[in-house]
């Protein structure tokens, strides 16, 4: 059985700013600009599940 990591970081002024990470299964702020993001992405159940399905894809 092959393992796949799915990493989606997003970035802005070239600075990392959240990440979704498929091994922690949720949005991760990288820094303080990012935890609001993180914060609702992680609340609306749609979006991860959308998310997490792009791994099996």
């Amino acid at each position: 059985t092959e393992r796949v990591r799915y990493v989606t970081r997003y970035i802005y002024n070239r600075e990392e700013y959240v990440r979704f990470d498929s091994d922690v299964g949720e949005y991760r702020a990288v820094t303080e600009l990012g935890r609001p993001d993180a914060e609702y992405w992680n609340s609306q159940k749609d979006i991860l599940e959308r998310t997490r399905a792009e791994l099996d894809t």
